[in-house]
């Protein structure tokens, strides 16, 4: 609740901003059951965002566009690779599939790090298989190994960055076990793989950025504006009491699991060659005041509740929250009625002394929030318009400036990392003692695709039913290959009738993998039926060889979701409670802390784990879930950080600090009641002594942040009482 901002440093607005610009507010339904697995579908979809915006043919029809161009990319690089007498040149063409990305950007990163991971695992498989060739039992567990310690670099890492770790992991199983038979030509094949892979990412990046490239900048502005739509909307039903509680939390829910996906977007405007460093600061500015939005929302909503249940939100200030819900409805372009609002709210704004009571410093915090809302607000404004324009955001006029342009920060958990990539090197072991057992010459097979479906597919939660879901499609792969192996290719003597005879089929899992609905399905039938359909420069096929490698494949799948459903039997609502204890951890930290922390990370990281929430939100027990839903452990957090900040005399520094070692100790150990009174009654004492001080520079901030603190920690506890003279304080 500081005066400063919940994220920022506040500087005087200009009467005049410096620009205007209009942005839609995107429509999104509302799931009554509150199963977010598809969380942010319009919102974080072109498809649907060009619903409610004008857009081109192209925009409409953009899954299909991308379908066509990579499959054209695909038939490239299988052409050239064919031309250069490659000797597994369907590589290439499934590298193709694995690498493009409907964002040029996208597929830049991840063609880079696919190169870089390729070249690692290429170097590992030289390093391990001439040495261990001869030691089976010892070779299988050096790989198991290494693509265990790869997939859990991968799952700590988060960011784009974690493909090549896995990428490095598996690709020793890729190349290793199918040389096994001839070791002494590891460095050969290795190469020619190596080859394949690179020219597959050249064909894919190269078509990508001269063949209708679709801008990461312009999809992250887009969304943007459509998440910022959908704030304002929430803003002004808070402001208004509009809707029931439970909506308002689905929609704080909803809206940061698709921030965090506009995160991870963000994180590809490095890549982006044809986006100025200009945009590139502006959206990562905007991202930092889109992270204010959510906790100041959920304050003014505790605020609100509070004073109308005291029955002290006066006449004046309700009517200034309607006219700032309607502003903010109407899409806050309005300058001069912001600049009213501002007029309003100053005088409405109660006095703070030493004599001020509860209602006093609940008043007080509400209006400065409703003035950070729509300082916010017009910021974000400023900025869309900026961005779209080519401006730079540093000449800009904003009301609140981050501390420093840090990306967000990620939650990593260790623990289950190190675990779930221990169980994916387990199902690796298993595949190997079976080929090994039973001397089955086509099995080693099993063993890679257990290291790359298990990679793929680490951090599902429940294994068993998603590994169910993958053998209906692995059943689709092998009946597509088959009519092509024994239907069709048999009859087929040039590259232009084969180019012809895929195209229906690879045009169609393209253009699913490009939808969101059908995205996981449409990517794993057009990357394993290429790899399945093993495409060569001469036809070779028979029916021992194509039923071996497919009984392998569904050996090697079946045995992976047995053994990680086994190794990880502890599903969602394990995982949703390491993440809700995660929280309580990093506010002990905060308040351990003797320095204030970067505000931007703190925001999100709690908000990134609201969105690893969001999917698992039905086995979060409900008092938890309004606790996460109104970002109460991020409130105090920040708080917390303001009261680190503060410049106080030596009586209230000292209860500031006894109060906050007691809170630490009290979040340590918390694992989801009610946090014990005796903090609530020092937290009252602590605001005590902060009334008794003699106003200071910081004593505004001091007492906004405990107060802060006291009604995110503790909603609906009684109001605070002064302590009467010569009363004494409740012991530490």
């Amino acid at each position: 609740m500081s005066s400063k901002g919940l994220l920022f440093s506040q500087k005087a607005r200009p009467n005049c901003t410096e620009c205007n610009v209009s942005v839609g507010a995107g429509q999104t339904a509302h799931h009554c059951q509150r199963d977010y697995a598809g969380v942010g579908q319009r919102l974080n979809n072109p498809e649907l965002i060009a619903m409610s915006h004008p857009s081109s043919f192209l925009d409409r029809h953009a899954a299909l566009v991308f379908s066509i161009r990579t499959f054209a990319a695909a038939m490239l690089a299988f052409s050239i690779a064919l031309w250069l007498g490659m000797p597994r040149p369907y590589w290439a063409m499934a590298t193709v599939y694995i690498t493009s990305n409907r964002l040029s950007g996208a597929t830049w990163s991840k063609a880079a790090y696919r190169m870089l991971g390729t070249l690692i695992g290429a170097a590992g498989t030289i390093a391990l298989i001439p040495n261990l060739v001869n030691a089976p039992e010892l070779l299988s567990l050096a790989i198991a190994l290494w693509v265990g310690f790869c997939l859990y670099l991968s799952l700590i890492d988060g960011t784009p960055r974690s493909y090549m770790f896995m990428l490095a992991g598996y690709t020793v199983a890729l190349l290793g076990f199918p040389v096994l038979s001839t070791p002494e030509l590891t460095f050969d094949l290795v190469s020619a793989r190596v080859q394949e892979i690179m020219l597959g990412i050249v064909c894919a990046s190269t078509v990508s950025m001269l063949v209708l490239p679709r801008s990461v900048a312009s999809a992250i502005a887009k969304q943007a504006d459509a998440w910022l739509g959908e704030a304002r909307q929430l803003g002004a039903d808070v402001l208004t009491g509009r809707g029931s509680d439970d909506k308002r939390d689905d929609e704080r829910i909803r809206l940061a699991a698709v921030a965090s996906e506009i995160d991870q977007l963000c994180r590809h405007l490095d890549y982006e060659t044809n986006t100025s460093t200009t945009i590139t600061r502006g959206l990562q500015r905007l991202r930092q005041h889109m992270l204010a939005l959510l906790p100041l929302l959920a304050s003014i909503e505790d605020q609100r509740h509070d004073l109308d249940a005291h029955q002290a939100l006066t006449r004046h200030i309700a009517e200034i929250s309607a006219k700032a819900a309607r502003w903010l409805a109407a899409e806050g372009d309005d300058d001069r009625e912001a600049d009213a609002l501002r007029f309003m709210l100053d005088g409405v704004q109660p006095p703070i002394d030493a004599a001020a009571g509860w209602t006093e410093i609940m008043t007080a915090g509400f209006v400065i929030h409703i003035r950070q809302l729509i300082d916010v607000a017009q910021d974000c404004r400023v900025l869309s318009a900026a961005i779209a324009e080519g401006r730079d955001p540093d000449a800009l006029l904003l009301a609140f400036t981050a501390d420093a342009m840090s990306p967000a920060m990620l939650h990593r958990d260790h623990g289950l990392a190190l675990w779930t990539a221990a169980a994916t090197a387990l199902s690796v072991l298993a595949c190997c003692a079976v080929w090994i057992a039973t001397g089955w010459t086509d099995g080693a097979s099993a063993p890679i695709y257990a290291a790359v479906v298990g990679s793929l597919f680490a951090g599902v939660d429940e294994p068993l039913p998603t590994f169910r879901k993958l053998y209906r499609a692995f059943l689709v792969v092998i009946a597509v290959n088959g009519i092509y192996t024994f239907g069709l290719l048999p009859r087929i003597t040039t590259l232009e009738l084969v180019v012809a005879a895929l195209m229906p089929t690879f045009v169609l899992f393209g253009w699913m993998a490009a939808r969101r609905a059908t995205a996981g399905i449409g990517s794993l039938l057009v990357t394993f039926t290429a790899v399945q359909l093993a495409l060569e420069s001469s036809y070779a096929a028979d029916f021992a060889s194509f039923a071996n490698a497919n009984v392998a494949l569904m050996v090697g799948v079946g045995l992976t979701g047995v053994v990680l459903s086994i190794v990880r039997p502890f599903g969602a609502e394990w995982i949703a409670n390491r993440l809700l204890r995660s929280n309580w951890s990093t506010l002990a930290e905060i308040a351990e802390s003797r320095r204030p922390l970067d505000r931007v990370a703190i925001a999100s990281l709690m908000q990134h784990r609201l969105a690893l929430l969001a999917s698992r939100i039905a086995v979060v027990p409900a008092a938890a879930r309004r606790d996460i839903a109104n970002l109460r452990q991020l409130r105090a957090a920040l708080s917390v950080n303001e009261l680190r900040k503060a410049s106080l005399g030596r009586p209230a520094a000292a209860a500031v600090n006894e109060l906050l070692v007691r809170l630490a100790m009290a979040c340590r150990v918390h694992i989801g009641a009610r946090l014990p009174d005796q903090l609530l009654a020092q937290l009252d004492n602590t605001i005590t002594s902060a009334l008794r001080e003699r106003v200071s520079e910081g004593w505004n901030e001091t007492l906004y942040s405990l107060a802060g603190i006291r009604t995110g920690l503790f909603p609906g506890a009684a109001p605070y009482r002064p302590d009467e003279p010569g009363q004494g304080r409740v012991a530490a």
